[in-house]
Order: C-alpha cells, then sequence, then structure tokens
C-alpha cells in the first residue's frame, strides 16, 4: 500500500502537505499537524519528528509569552483583550496555547477556553489550541514546545502559553518562553503573604488585574506594594527588573501598556545578547526531558518490566520491599534483557 494511502487511512496527510499548509499559514493544516504531535502512536512520532525538522528553519522569530495566575484571577479575558490588542492594534497574528485541566479519570480536557476568548475565537488572526495536560507537570501539555515551533512557522509572530497555574506548570512554562507574566488580583492588603517565592523570582512581570469600578484604588494599592517587594528580589542575570503594572481586561485599559513591557523586555535582551542565550539553554533542558520521557517510556514499555512492575509495587505499598530495592530489581531486568 502507498504511504499517501496508509496515512489518508490513518486521518493522516503526507510529510509534505503538512509542512507546506503549515509554511503558508493554514490554520486547519496547523491543527491537524498539532493532533500528530500530540499523538502518542509509534508512527505518528515519527512523523512528527520529521515535521518538526522540515519547519526549524521557518522557528524562532515570536514572541514567546507564558501568562500565570490563580484560578479567578481573569487569565482567559486577559488573553482575550491582549490577543484582540495584537491583532486591531498592531495588525499582528496571535496564537495561545491554553492548557486545560486533565480529567484525573478519563484524561479528557475541559477544553472551555475557546468559548471564554469570545472575540478570539473568531478572529482569523489567531489561533486558539486547548490541549489536555494528561497530568504532566500540573498543567503543560507534553508537546507544547513543539506546538510553539509550529505556530512559529505557521508566521504568528506572538505566542501566548497560558497555565493552569498550579503545580510545577509554572517552572515548565517559564522554560519554553521569553516573558513569565503573572495575573494577580487586589485582595484585602494582605496580597504578599499568599505569593509564593519561588514564582516571584520567575516572573519578569505582573499585572493586577481587574482593576476597574470600586476597585481601583485597591489595585493601585497592591501595584505600589508588589513593586516594592519585588525590589527585595536580587537583579536577574539578563538584567531586567520585573514591573507591575494595573489593567483591567473588560475595558481594555492597562492592556496595551502590559505589551509595551513585553516588548521593552525584549529589546533588552536581544541587545544584551540574552535572548540567544535564553533559547540555548531552553533548548538543551527540551532536548533533556525528551530523553528523559523516551527512557521511560521505554523502560515501562519493557516486557519484563511491565510483568513484574504491579507486583512490586504492590508489595512496596504493603512495606513488604523497600523502594530501593525494589527498583534495583526493575532496572536489573530491564538492564539485562536490553542487552
Amino acid at each position: 500500500m502507498p504511504a499517501s494511502v496508509a496515512h489518508h487511512r490513518r486521518g493522516r496527510l503526507p510529510l509534505e502537505r503538512y509542512t507546506e499548509g503549515i509554511l503558508r499559514g493554514d490554520r486547519v493544516t496547523l491543527a491537524r499537524a498539532i493532533t500528530v504531535i500530540e499523538s502518542e502512536l509509534p508512527a505518528d512520532g515519527e512523523l512528527a519528528a520529521r515535521l518538526l525538522d522540515s519547519i526549524l528553519p521557518a522557528t524562532g522569530k515570536s514572541r514567546r509569552v507564558g501568562i500565570t495566575g490563580v484560578p479567578g484571577v481573569g487569565k482567559s479575558t486577559f488573553i482575550d483583550a491582549l490577543g484582540m490588542h495584537l491583532i486591531r492594534v498592531r495588525g499582528e497574528r496571535v496564537a495561545v496555547l491554553s492548557v486545560d485541566p486533565s480529567s484525573p479519570i478519563s484524561g479528557g480536557s475541559i477544553l472551555g477556553d475557546k468559548t471564554r476568548m469570545e472575540r478570539l475565537s473568531v478572529e482569523e488572526r489567531a489561533f486558539i489550541r486547548p490541549s489536555p495536560s494528561r497530568g504532566h507537570l500540573g498543567g503543560v501539555a507534553r508537546r507544547t514546545r513543539e506546538t510553539i515551533l509550529l505556530c512559529e512557522a505557521a508566521g504568528f509572530e506572538n505566542v501566548l502559553v497560558e497555565t493552569v497555574g498550579v503545580g510545577q506548570s509554572e517552572t515548565a512554562v517559564r522554560s519554553m518562553t521569553d516573558f513569565f507574566l503573572l495575573l494577580m488580583l487586589a485582595g484585602a492588603g494582605d496580597e504578599l503573604q499568599g505569593i509564593k517565592r519561588g514564582i516571584i523570582e520567575m516572573i519578569d512581570g505582573m499585572a493586577i488585574n481587574k482593576a476597574d469600578g470600586d476597585n481601583k484604588r485597591k489595585a493601585e494599592r497592591a501595584r505600589v506594594e508588589y513593586s516594592s517587594a519585588l525590589h527585595l528580589f536580587p537583579a536577574s542575570a539578563d538584567g531586567w527588573t520585573p514591573r507591575v503594572i494595573t489593567c483591567s481586561a473588560i475595558e481594555g485599559a492597562g492592556v496595551g501598556e502590559t505589551w509595551d513591557m513585553v516588548l521593552e523586555h525584549r529589546a533588552q535582551l536581544e541587545a544584551s545578547g540574552h535572548l540567544a542565550t535564553r533559547r540555548s539553554h531552553q533548548a538543551l533542558e527540551w532536548m533533556r526531558e525528551l530523553v528523559s520521557m523516551g527512557l521511560e517510556d521505554s523502560f515501562r514499555g519493557h516486557r519484563g518490566v511491565s510483568a513484574r512492575l504491579p507486583r512490586l509495587e504492590e508489595a512496596v505499598g504493603r512495606g513488604q520491599v523497600t523502594p530501593f530495592a525494589a527498583s534495583r530489581e526493575l532496572l536489573h531486568i530491564y538492564r539485562s534483557q536490553e542487552k
């Protein structure tokens, strides 16, 4: 059977069709290519690797921005407003990679962001891709980095990565973006108590959202407190000092100023050479993560390991075998049968 026929029977296109469609910015082809990237089928893995190689020269030119914040802060509304600013005011295209929390039972995704981003979802110059996290790093889809490259090759000047804001997801998003924005709300005066130090050390900027109506004064007070707190942290290696801005996603106030901060940060990183350095470090980290994931998949798929693993897990759970002894036995099985 010809390869092209096999591809079509599985709902897949030949490599050349994916490459051509992506490079001319076709959103339907882009969506289908991302499905291939996210697939866990071995055949799709080979196609995905070849596809990424084919589009690699057209990648790397976008502004990669990570956006996080606690539930209820208005991330989707803010991204909707920011995306419209990029399209209507700046005349640019924007891709939103929004990672939804997966169901712990079915592994499915809520996928509600398209309905929350009402304006962006109908814009031709916008592409919204909600992806199930499948439990990976508390909220970052396993293939988000590869998806960023596909969006860049499709001509999107701006790629926004929204995280669910739990667990290690902030660290993961920080490791794949150029600018990391934290959205916050003005509370009852004890805002600084609730900030996790680790997140603050990672951010490049902060926006106090919902600064409208009676909340304006609270938001301004929070901005002053956060700004003072940020000066207590040591300066970043790239010399950038994170800033705090108030904004209202509903009214659109402060959204343009937030993006101006992103652009100023980008210009400073490019001028100092830190952007290239950061991208280089991220690529190496990505490679190591892929190697680790590949080794774990190989380990769990090993016939001897998969046969022995359930019994050892049960024995460890009952306290009959130590985790150290169990891991050594499993690794011995894997290594001995690999030779």
